[in-house]
């Protein structure tokens, strides 16, 4: 049996220009909402073995059902809500402005260390993955090789997971755009 774990496309633009943590969230959203751009386009590498699946799972955000259309065109998807990336937290205050990729590190950062203000905790996103994993198995027994189109940090939660239950793979899958990790266990 075998799990493809693939991170989304590059995402299309969004303001990088200093914002809030306050105004954080709207960009969050924005982010959430955003598809893939014109110029992201998949490595031969990703392509072939995005091919040899008989299953594709992404998340419910535009970013992974594009990229999963783009990389797969011939196999149907399945979309899932619990599947999408680990949430973001931000906070009200609204008197510095950075931008928003120091604000997403900066919140990243918090997040492992327990800060979850708006959004899901470690622990929630950690226990979503082990779900996400059991999913990913049970369409592996019934289909052999599955890919799942979806995104750095909860793509790295459920590689963890995999390990953890025996499969073999790396143990980052990776985390640029169209980067992958292939994960095998005997049936």
């Amino acid at each position: 049996m075998r799990i493809i774990l693939l991170r989304h496309g590059k995402p299309e633009a969004i303001s990088d220009a200093p914002i809030s943590a306050y105004e954080f969230r709207k960009w969050i959203q924005l982010y959430n909402e955003s598809g893939i751009a014109e110029d992201s386009t998949p490595s031969t590498e990703s392509i072939a073995c995005a091919s040899s699946s008989n299953a594709v799972l992404c998340s419910t955000l535009l970013r992974s059902k594009k990229s999963a259309e783009l990389i797969t065109k011939s196999v149907s998807l399945n979309a899932d809500k619990g599947l999408c990336e680990a949430g973001m937290p931000h906070a009200e205050w609204s008197t510095i402005k950075i931008s928003p990729k120091y604000w997403s590190v900066f919140f990243r950062v918090l997040w492992y260390l327990g800060y979850a203000n708006h959004s899901e905790s470690y622990s929630e996103a950690t226990a979503r993955a082990r779900g996400a994993a059991t999913k990913l198995i049970a369409s592996a027994k019934v289909n052999d090789s599955v890919l799942f189109v979806g995104h750095g940090i909860f793509n790295r939660l459920v590689a963890k997971e995999l390990r953890s239950r025996g499969w073999s793979g790396p143990r980052n899958p990776g985390s640029k755009y169209w980067a992958y990790g292939v994960y095998k266990k005997s049936a």
